[in-house]
């Protein structure tokens, strides 16, 4: 594990960038970009138009170490390069942001009210992958949208199944059980929740250290005691649908939260803006997740 970045995740002030949309989501992303379905006839234009568009945004001046910790990476970006280095090479040589990398394959069919992974068939050899490209973590997401203990807790066995693979890779996992932000059940979900990931903390070992990414909980603080714990490295917040404004106010009122949004980092972006709209445009987004985070 790389230290100077452990410190960074630990003790720094700022957010964790998501820009790890992959197959399934892309064309959206691509489309709120400003860029539809029909400029693009196959995956590679796809994947290209979209290293593009994280290129841009990773080589402005508004995405910097000052604001930003880290960045959460897809494959495909994770093996492409930007200015002639990899992309997490160009993040920690020339931004000194830590880069992070989404090792998932998309979500199951919903069963009991949750989706979990679908099978990792090449998690070794991706989790190998990236450690030769200078990955310090990973992250893997899940999602719960009505409330059943039991499925509840076979969301967080599997996260932290996975975790524990990733940690003898030598890599930290951010275990992601993300809540629907518009489950009817959405808080009582999350008591269960937090219980429950409290129990997996308690069974890790003293080496074993994960971060944790939740949803910005319905009751304020609800997550202090992860926050808290010795073996979790940071908690962060997805954005999970709400807007910037709504999910910056959110997170603000959690105590040693931060962000790590998509959407509400990006959806203001698009690609027919000059370089100095989109630019400053980038900078207002950061600046106010930055402040929440803080």
């Amino acid at each position: 594990m790389n230290e100077a970045q452990l410190d960074t995740i630990q003790n720094g002030k700022g957010f964790i960038a998501a820009l790890d949309q992959s197959g399934g989501s892309t064309p959206k992303a691509l489309a709120a970009y400003g860029i539809a379905e029909d400029s693009y006839d196959n995956e590679d234009e796809m994947f290209q138009l979209v290293h593009d568009m994280r290129t841009r945004i990773i080589t402005s001046p508004a995405f910097d170490a000052e604001h930003i910790l880290g960045a959460i990476l897809f494959e495909q970006t994770m093996d492409s390069k930007i200015a002639g280095k990899y992309t997490a090479d160009y993040l920690a040589e020339e931004k000194q942001i830590v880069p992070f990398l989404k090792v998932d394959k998309g979500l199951a069919n919903e069963v009991d009210g949750a989706q979990l992974m679908k099978p990792i068939p090449n998690l070794a050899e991706l989790l190998k992958r990236a450690k030769e490209r200078h990955i310090f973590g990973t992250k893997m997401r899940s999602v719960i949208k009505s409330f059943n203990e039991a499925s509840i807790s076979a969301v967080v066995q599997q996260q932290f199944d996975i975790g524990k693979q990733i940690i003898a890779a030598g890599l930290v996992p951010i275990i992601e059980p993300e809540v629907d932000i518009h489950s009817a059940d959405k808080e009582q979900i999350e008591a269960f929740l937090k219980d429950d990931i409290l129990f997996q903390l308690d069974n890790l070992e003293e080496n074993e250290l994960v971060m944790l990414k939740l949803t910005i909980p319905t009751k304020e603080n609800l997550y202090k005691e992860l926050i808290d714990h010795p073996n979790v490295i940071r908690v962060v917040a997805l954005s999970g649908g709400y807007p910037t404004d709504e999910a910056n106010d959110l997170l603000a009122k959690n105590d040693g939260l931060i962000a790590s949004f998509s959407r509400a980092l990006t959806q203001d972006l698009r690609v027919d803006q000059t370089d100095d709209t989109f630019n400053e445009t980038l900078k207002n987004a950061v600046q106010s997740i930055y402040d929440a985070s803080i």
